[in-house]
């Protein structure tokens, strides 16, 4: 309790870093921990340096993309994508959960799934203010299909270009490899959504009244943020460097704020935590790997070209993409695989992709996900969250690399 002799800023510093959330105080460990790394030896200067400038894309798509769907959301965009979707759905609560479904996993599919955690986790949210259910479902929906909808394409996943290089296969003939692959992940991650999510919440929400088209608070600013992320979403089509499309289609936005609505304009939009949380992580990562991650992971993982190394190879690559992130994840349990082992690289691939589910740094998709959950005022229950998504990301690799091991191969 404050008292008259205390300085006057001591109560609001306490209330200030009490606030802060559990993912707060990891990124700030992790950062922390980076720069001792580097500061102590552990982790050599010219390694820290040359790990900054391969994960600066990465730091830049963050922030940019974030600013994106910041102020897409104020202008409107999610809201008008919502009720469309509610329309179509015609009242029936089953056909609203196909069209997610199916919404979330074209997206990530043809897109990426970073694409799916940025723009559509707003959509779903605001689908489900507008019809008055509880948003964690939709939410659910979206993080969930991110990650296990992201086999398909070399481009659905920046692990999945990381694979295709060093397997040669061309997008045709990785399609042919994946799909059945592909099918068995959103097969099962759609019975558990149904059964876990959106089952209990069917019965407050079917049937339900569809609104009317959503009417922009400033035409030109709805239009704006609509040609931003149209230009995005090309630019990602055309395989233009990621951090360049979002950095483009952000500035645009920005600009069109600048005109209309400066007052959006906010140092609060850049996800600093994200940014951070980013750069701890590959840092802290990079050290482990220098002193005994790679000979860990090549124990776990083996060099069984059969099944047993490839379920093992699964097993690995979902537990680590847990425990650190999938991104590194992939990229140790790569480096300690034969090349030839095409079906060991791709079940590395499967636990990488379909397995990043149970934490919440499990892969960028998440964490963007849970920021922008965090952003639009959604709570996640972290307990719940973590127990329904380990059971996916258990039952789903294990079925995925099964279906991978019967596929024919190409």
């Amino acid at each position: 309790m404050e008292t008259i002799g205390d300085p006057p800023s001591t109560a609001p510093d306490r209330s200030r870093w009490g606030r802060l959330h559990v993912l707060d105080w990891v990124a700030i460990g992790l950062v922390t921990g980076g720069a001792l790394c580097v500061l102590t030896g552990l982790l050599p200067r010219a390694d820290a340096e040359a790990t900054i400038r391969r994960i600066l894309p990465i730091l830049i798509f963050i922030g940019t993309v974030v600013v994106l769907a910041e102020l897409t959301a104020v202008a409107g965009v999610f809201d008008a994508l919502a009720a469309r979707v509610a329309i179509t759905a015609r009242g029936s609560f089953r056909a609203l959960f196909w069209l997610c479904v199916g919404f979330a996993s074209v997206t990530t599919i043809a897109l990426n799934l970073d694409t799916t955690a940025v723009l559509l986790t707003p959509v779903m949210i605001a689908l489900a203010r507008t019809l008055g259910i509880p948003p964690i479902p939709l939410a659910m929906t979206t993080v969930w299909l991110a990650n296990t909808a992201s086999l398909l394409l070399p481009v659905s996943n920046l692990t999945n270009i990381l694979a295709s290089d060093r397997i040669g296969l061309a997008p045709v003939s990785w399609a042919a490899r994946m799909w059945w692959p592909q099918l068995v992940a959103i097969a099962i991650t759609m019975l558990l959504l149904w059964w876990w999510y959106w089952r209990p919440a069917r019965a407050t929400a079917d049937p339900f009244v569809p609104p009317p088209p959503h009417v922009p608070p400033d035409p030109v600013l709805y239009r704006t943020a609509l040609v931003a992320c149209l230009l995005f979403v090309a630019g990602i089509l055309a395989e233009v460097e990621i951090g360049l499309a979002s950095g483009v289609a952000a500035a645009i936005l920005v600009a069109g704020f600048a005109v209309r609505a400066r007052g959006s304009l906010k140092l609060q939009l850049i996800p600093w935590r994200l940014l951070i949380f980013v750069t701890g992580l590959f840092l802290v990562v990079q050290t482990i790997g220098r002193h005994g991650l790679d000979t860990l992971m090549g124990t776990l993982i083996g060099n069984d070209p059969g099944a047993e190394g490839a379920m093992r190879a699964g097993a690995v690559g979902a537990l680590f993409s847990n425990v650190v992130n999938n991104l590194p994840a992939y990229v140790a349990g790569e480096a300690v695989i034969t090349a030839a082992h095409h079906t060991q690289l791709l079940a590395l691939l499967v636990g990488s992709n379909v397995g990043p589910l149970a934490t919440p740094w499990a892969s960028l998709a998440t964490l963007i996900w849970y920021e922008r959950c965090r952003a639009a005022g959604v709570e996640v229950p972290l307990g719940r969250f973590v127990a329904t998504s380990a059971a996916l990301a258990a039952l789903g690799t294990t079925a995925t690399v099964a279906a991978l091991l019967v596929a024919p191969s190409v």
